[in-house]
């Protein structure tokens, strides 16, 4: 089996959000792959330095190098880590995350095409990158589906009688937190028992900014801080509706984790967005930071059990499509 340096923000041990570093070097190990990682290191200039010096002293030992590729700052720890695999000859594989890269090919055209074209191999977790960088011109990413494992996603047949709305995400404005706030709010007019649990870590002060805003509006929300995958899945068993409030994305994989424990979703249309979730079909999806409109959709839900029936079938239908068993496949016979 192959050395692979997997190079990502590893800081779900930090009290961070995990990433795709966190879930998918584990399963790749338990495939037989030998993994090197960075990095963990807090500190955002460490945490480039110890990938420089990671990669540098891996440059004979691995065969392979994956590159968690985000579309915000983070894009530059990409960067500078394909320019030192060019620079030794090492084979590197970006995986694409960030729901705004596409601007990157706007931002940084000479760079990006740079980044992509000298790499061994690109990845993308969904069609909605995909799709944006083939328009322009970009037809070397191979589509490997994000993934969790199913077996740990128990699906509850749920009755919304009352909107109980979870949110997962770390609190970041990219995210909109506010939204779900002004939603609870709304809500409340109609359903005076509404309630709402915001789970995730701070990143850029948006938590803060959120509990502000409760406050001011007279709400009370249950902001539990960061939990384990196992700790907010069972706390998933007491809510009736999952909101997704982001302003832009890729393939979330807290939507698909919620597709799969059987809690219907009401979301953003944006991005990735909508190669996941068909409105009316897997879950509901409204115009970006669109209060109104979300609420809405939650008092349909309410309103027709029915629809909520088929839309939790057919969504936990297809969050069995992002199954590691599935996704295993992909990743093996790219690597091998």
């Amino acid at each position: 089996m192959k050395n692979i340096l997997y190079i990502g923000n590893q800081l779900a041990q930090k009290g961070k959000t995990a990433t795709t570093i966190d879930s998918l070097g584990p399963l790749l190990e338990k495939e037989g792959y030998q993994l090197r990682y960075a990095s963990s290191v807090s500190n955002i200039a460490g945490r480039m330095v110890d990938m420089m010096r990671k990669t540098f002293k891996s440059r004979k030992w691995a065969d392979v190098v994956l590159i968690d590729t985000y579309s915000t700052k983070n894009f530059w720890f990409a960067i500078v880590i394909a320019r030192m695999c060019i620079s030794f000859n090492m084979k590197y594989i970006p995986i694409l995350h960030g729901g705004n890269l596409p601007v990157r090919l706007d931002k940084n055209p000479k760079v990006t095409r740079a980044f992509l074209h000298n790499a061994h191999a690109v990845v993308s977790p969904g069609d909605y990158l995909r799709a944006a960088f083939a328009k322009a011109g970009y037809h070397n990413i191979t589509k490997i589906n994000n993934f969790i494992e199913i077996e740990n996603y128990p699906f509850l047949e749920r009755s919304v009688l009352e909107p109980k709305l979870l949110w997962v995400r770390s609190f970041a404005e990219i995210y909109n937190p506010q939204m779900a706030v002004r939603v609870l709010h709304l809500l409340k007019e109609k359903y005076p028992k509404a309630s709402l649990t915001m789970v995730g870590p701070e990143k850029d002060g948006a938590l803060e900014d959120s509990k502000l805003l409760a406050q001011e509006l007279q709400l009370e929300v249950n902001f539990t801080g960061l939990l384990s995958k196992k700790q907010w899945i069972e706390r998933s068993k007491d809510h009736s509706i999952f909101i997704n409030t982001t302003h832009f994305d890729n393939l979330p994989v807290s939507l698909i984790e919620a597709m799969a424990l059987g809690l219907p979703v009401v979301s953003t249309d944006v991005g990735g967005v909508p190669y996941l979730i068909q409105h009316n079909v897997h879950g509901k999806l409204v115009p970006d930071a669109d209060v109104v409109e979300m609420v809405e959709n939650i008092h349909h839900l309410i309103q027709h059990p029915k629809d909520v029936l088929t839309i939790i079938t057919k969504a936990r239908e297809r969050s069995l499509n992002y199954s590691w068993k599935e996704v295993s496949q992909r990743w093996n016979s790219l690597l091998d």
